[in-house]
């Protein structure tokens, strides 16, 4: 396998914004594992996932035990994951995740942002069909080999291993499997000690479309306007 290229846009947050989002994000992530399989994270894949991403992001250790113990109180509200689907300008096909308590609020919201964004949602199904659903782990290569890895893992349900950089341009091994072999690749690379940066779900394109530079400007203020929803997890592009 070689060179991974992931499908990227520039960034348009501060950095505290952003460290923001994803202490919200990745709380909120917590709270739907915890109440789906309990807070044993030996006993529960998708925690072990939220613990390994949160310290990706350098959420605090206290944060993360404050959000285990609100999953576990009575009043804690219950998240929906919700996935909407449309289109920003010049034909780039987006899928926008969302964790919310009030999915009436969030859909008017997220079909607002589409509006204002000169963008157009879509119903279920209009868009997800130009993606496929993966697991996807960031590893630090220090010490890796690829030819051995791939080769110890491809019985785990790797799909796809190579290389790419983070957005600070730390050189960084990228893994993806099919969404079902998430979990079989997940214990695997915990049994071997794996330094693992982040693990997590993502919509990847199966095909791009090519922008300019001035219509990717376009496309990404839609993005960022649905970024900055507080309902709003994630948002996947096909954009190349």
């Amino acid at each position: 396998m070689g060179r991974i290229f992931e499908v990227r846009k520039a960034t348009m947050f501060k950095r505290f914004d952003r460290m923001a989002k994803n202490f919200t994000r990745i709380g909120k992530e917590i709270v739907i594992a915890v109440k789906a399989s309990g807070p044993n994270p030996d006993d529960n894949p998708a925690l072990r996932r939220c613990y390994q991403n949160a310290r990706s992001v350098g959420m605090p250790k206290d944060r993360v035990e404050a959000a285990i113990k609100r999953a576990m109180g009575k009043d804690t509200s219950n998240y929906e994951e919700v996935l909407y689907e449309g289109y920003a300008p010049h034909g780039v096909a987006l899928l926008v995740e969302t964790a919310t308590d009030n999915h009436v609020r969030t859909v008017a919201n997220v079909k607002s942002h589409f509006n204002k964004g000169h963008g157009a949602m879509g119903n279920s199904g209009s868009v997800s069909f130009q993606f496929k659903k993966m697991g996807v782990f960031r590893l630090n290569p220090e010490g890796l080999v690829m030819d051995d890895l791939e080769l110890e893992l491809i019985d785990h349900g790797l799909d796809e291993l190579g290389e790419s950089t983070d957005d600070n341009g730390n050189s960084i091994l990228i893994l993806r499997c099919a969404f079902t072999d998430f979990g079989s690749l997940q214990k695997e690379l915990e049994a071997k000690k794996l330094n693992v940066i982040s693990a997590e779900l993502e919509w990847i394109p199966t095909t791009t479309v090519p922008v300019t530079d001035e219509q990717a400007e376009d496309v990404s203020k839609l993005i960022e306007r649905l970024e900055e929803d507080e309902d709003v997890n994630k948002v996947f592009h096909n954009m190349g």
